[in-house]
């Protein structure tokens, strides 16, 4: 189901799905499930390369890894790694803000960019916050803000094995340790996200109640040339929730 590349000294999980045009996958605060329908719904249009980064999921962590610079120039590095000379690069949510860096510096090795549910700016003043603090609001909201429908799609934790338990937490620390400070955006990207030149896909969850729709289009409205696109009857992960009308949306991206 996933595989160990060495990247910069790092042992990094790696699933793989599918044949066709490269598409690099970066996940959100949780690494993706090799298991999720989206992935086998994209993985007939496209090789799919979705990492866990460094400290998620099963894949290392340096003790001086500690913030979304040190992300953003690995996934440098590991795009240098690839045997393909351009590739898509999809973000979800924390991904996308890593995306929305990755694709600032390096545009010569992407040809399209999708952010989905991204994070990563601040649009708001500094009273307002714009992404809901989920480290310091009770799980349950946290929960209810996730999903447009959370009775169906919220992960019932006491399902789920030790190992699957344990992954999870390890998750949730690295995301507090990489977006604690500023909380989940970086003041200088705003500013710079007018650099990037490739074909542009911003797609959000019309009930995200973690970071709302207005703040994708503000995203967008800020990428020369990007197209938004809301998913309806789904919240912070449409990939998972509405998993059919996300592969169709980003493959006729794909396919333009």
């Amino acid at each position: 189901m996933s595989a160990v590349h060495v990247v910069g000294g790092i042992d990094l999980e790696v699933v793989h799905r599918g044949a066709g045009r490269p598409v690099l996958l970066l996940h959100g605060a949780q690494n993706v499930d090799p298991r999720a329908p989206f992935l086998e719904m994209l993985g007939r249009h496209a090789e799919i390369i979705a990492p866990s980064h460094p400290g998620f999921g099963r894949s290392a962590r340096p003790a001086d890894f500690e913030t979304v610079y040190d992300l953003v120039h690995f996934y440098l590095e590991f795009l240098e790694t690839l045997p393909h000379e351009t590739v898509t690069l999809i973000g979800l949510s924390f991904g996308g803000w890593l995306a929305a860096e990755l694709a600032v510096k390096c545009r010569h090795r992407l040809d399209g960019l999708v952010l989905v549910d991204a994070f990563g700016i601040k649009v708001s003043d500094r009273e307002t916050p714009d992404i809901l603090d989920v480290f310091n609001t009770s799980p349950q909201e946290v929960q209810r803000r996730s999903w447009h429908d959370p009775a169906t799609w919220a992960p019932d934790l006491d399902a789920l094995s030790d190992d699957e338990l344990v992954v999870r937490a390890r998750n949730w620390e690295a995301l507090c340790l990489y977006g604690w400070n500023p909380y989940m955006y970086n003041p200088q990207l705003k500013r710079w996200l007018g650099r990037i030149t490739v074909p542009t896909l911003v797609v959000w969850g019309a009930s995200d109640g973690i970071v709302k729709p207005s703040y994708g289009r503000a995203y967008s409205s800020l990428i020369p040339g990007s197209r938004f696109e809301l998913i309806e009857r789904a919240g912070h992960h449409p990939e998972i929730e509405q998993a059919r009308a996300f592969a169709d949306t980003v493959v006729k991206f794909l396919d333009r």
